[in-house]
């Protein structure tokens, strides 16, 4: 037990610079106390003492702000930065290595009995006030974005971002590729700028793409059909053109 203890505040270390010493983060740190009170919840919760477990729960929410279903499953090196405001439903699972921070939510999307919370396999990190909602599954390795809105699964090592979420990662390498082939500074593919002109700039370069896709079709086709697209060539085809005539 103590070096499962000793196990969770090394992890603290690793992923919270302001964390100074072992007993600051003994004593001051909620998403520890409320993953340790989680353990006892879970531990009665699996045998059978349910209103024991579900008190304990609340007993951990009304200390730490963090709210735990005794049901949940969670795995080792698990860290909830700041804590307040985070919700794990009765059927998610989390896996090793796994770092929450505020105002996350873990919930599901019915009110039938089952599978209905999220899975979240190792190394998942959530940003602040994101939420993940329904039996889906975010792969290893997976950033979740701060306010992000997650209704599906996401791929191992996806980063995902927006309401909805979406995947980042593979359409902004191809947008970068578009954009260098077109001459054009894509301002919209930088991080510092608001979300709402990089989705913009994004469309506009998807546009580009569409059209170039569209106008490598048509070339296809005219040239299957024996019509040149090229207009240099129609003009070789036909000859000079006599000026003199009307």
């Amino acid at each position: 037990m103590f070096d499962r203890v000793r196990e969770d505040i090394d992890c603290v270390f690793a992923r919270d610079p302001a964390a100074r010493n072992r007993f600051e983060v003994l004593t001051t740190y909620p998403g520890l106390h409320a993953l340790w009170l989680h353990r006892l919840a879970h531990w009665l919760w699996g045998r059978g003492l349910r209103w024991p477990a579900r008190f304990i729960a609340y007993l951990s929410r009304f200390l730490t702000g963090v709210e735990i279903h005794p049901g949940a499953r969670i795995g080792r090196r698990f860290f909830i930065d700041h804590g307040m405001g985070v919700v794990i439903g009765e059927t998610a699972q989390i896996g090793d290595d796994c770092t929450l921070y505020h105002g996350v939510t873990l919930g599901g999307t019915t009110w039938e009995k089952g599978k209905r919370h999220p899975t979240l396999e190792n190394d998942v990190v959530v940003g602040a006030g994101a939420k993940i909602l329904g039996p889906i599954t975010m792969g290893r390795g997976a950033r979740i974005g701060s306010n992000s809105v997650v209704v599906k699964d996401v791929p191992a090592g996806a980063t995902v971002v927006g309401i909805p979420g979406r995947v980042v990662g593979a359409d902004a390498e191809r947008r970068r590729e578009t954009a260098a082939r077109i001459g054009f500074a894509a301002y919209g593919l930088r991080d510092d700028l608001p979300d709402p002109v990089s989705r913009s700039l994004d469309a506009v370069l998807d546009h580009v793409e569409a059209i170039e896709e569209r106008m490598a079709r048509l070339m296809a086709t005219l040239q299957e059909l024996g019509v040149s697209a090229d207009p240099r060539e129609d003009a070789k085809a036909t000859g000079p053109r006599d000026e003199t005539r009307p």
